[in-house]
């Protein structure tokens, strides 16, 4: 009989999302400036990504409104129906990459198989580039990255992937383990993230004591609950449209990391609250392009918060809760806008906000699909857009036996 686990309440939750507007995908890519080995991939993929069991797993429903999902081992699971090779059509540039992208991130994926896919897409510049899209209910940002790091190399020698792989990984631990530990050690105390219930959050949950008492450090759960329900909708603009079935993936040049670190220590700002004004920016400029007026407009970002303990960043599932930043797009001057946001973003370093969303979700896991839909819809409302960051590598990477040169996630 096959292998069967009850999904938890927030995994089920992100599974009931799932809709055609609005799939409930993970998707990654990386890129390599030459060809990748599709032989050693499908080794990578065989000896590495199926050492966890999820991955040969599809989701089963049980009957009825009240029928909770499992996950059931896939007796017919088949690695060539989840990686997939693709020639992109000449001339083979980032216009033609990001429209293949945008078609991939656009498609649903089979729930009759386990939730992931991984595409090869070659002739990209002379090198070729992989697409990762995993179901949001096999787990969060932080522990697909893990996944991710798990299946690279540190080394542009290293052997290829074998059985042996699972034991090797065990002895030595998970590689995100090992990089956000590291980084911990040379800021002596927790990574960072968006402040004080932020970074000790993701070590709280391994003493339910400690979490309690941070949460009567860091405000009422009640009265978060409350001011996050009755909250105003953002106001319409046109990021609140309908949402439709195709999507569009995009990106910029890269940001030198240590710019924005200047920028930072200069005005005493964050890496986060850098970015997250750049951002504001540009959404303002966008919304000025479509002749929409800004003056004094502010909108809300759903800004995903850690929740996860370092020492189990290689568990799968979903462990993190939402704060809801408010975005000053009515501040035209850089300067005063980095200073707005991060008085804004300061004052959410207390808030309970991203426990009391943690905890809706596993609460709305356990309703009926209809009582879903219905929290989803009021929680949608309370934000525009979705702005997050994942810790990634600090070391050159070798993925099937190729120097990872970039890589991205959308959600």
């Amino acid at each position: 009989m096959p292998k069967s686990t009850p999904l938890s309440s927030v995994d089920a939750a992100w599974l009931g999302m799932e809709d055609p507007t609005n799939l409930m995908m993970v998707s990654g890519i990386l890129m390599f400036d030459e060809p990748l080995d599709f032989e050693r991939l499908k080794a990578t993929l065989n000896y590495r990504l199926l050492n966890y069991s999820r991955f040969r797993q599809r989701v089963v429903t049980g009957r009825g409104p009240l029928g909770k999902p499992r996950w059931v081992d896939d007796p017919t699971f088949d690695l060539s129906a989840h990686l997939h090779r693709i020639a992109l059509p000449e001339p083979g540039d980032c216009a033609i990459l990001q429209e293949t992208i945008s078609d991939l991130v656009s498609t649903p994926l089979d729930f009759s198989k386990p939730l992931w896919q991984f595409h090869l897409l070659e002739n990209f510049n002379g090198g070729s580039v992989l697409v990762a899209r995993l179901h949001h209910a096999i787990a969060d940002g932080i522990a697909l990255m893990h996944v991710l790091l798990s299946l690279a190399d540190e080394e542009p020698d290293a052997p290829w992937p074998s059985p042996d792989d699972a034991k090797r990984e065990r002895r030595r631990g998970g590689r995100l383990f090992t990089m956000l530990r590291s980084a911990a050690s040379m800021t002596g105390k927790t990574i960072r993230v968006t402040g004080k219930l932020v970074h000790e959050g993701m070590t709280a949950w391994e003493n339910p004591e400690y979490a309690k008492k941070l949460l009567a450090q860091g405000g009422n759960v009640a009265a978060s609950l409350g001011r996050l329900l009755l909250r105003p909708p953002d106001p319409k603009t046109a990021f609140k449209g309908k949402l439709g079935v195709a999507k569009r993936a995009a990106w910029s040049n890269a940001v030198p990391l240590a710019d924005v670190k200047a920028i930072g220590k200069v005005t005493g700002g964050t890496v986060n609250d850098v970015l997250l004004t750049a951002m504001t920016g540009a959404l303002r400029r966008y919304l000025i392009g479509r002749g929409e007026v800004v003056d004094n407009l502010n909108f809300r970002a759903a800004v995903p918060v850690n929740l996860r303990p370092i020492s189990k960043a290689y568990k799968l599932g979903n462990q993190f809760g939402l704060v809801f930043l408010s975005l000053p797009v009515g501040i035209a001057d850089q300067l005063e806008r980095l200073f707005e946001l991060k008085r804004r973003m300061d004052a959410l370093k207390d808030s309970a906000e991203p426990i009391v969303v943690f905890g809706a979700l596993g609460a709305v896991g356990k309703t009926p699909d209809e009582i879903q839909e219905i929290v989803v819809n009021l929680l949608a409302t309370k934000s525009t857009a979705v702005m997050t960051n994942v810790p990634g590598p600090r070391q050159q990477l070798y993925f099937a036996g190729s120097p990872i040169q970039d890589l991205m996630f959308w959600v």
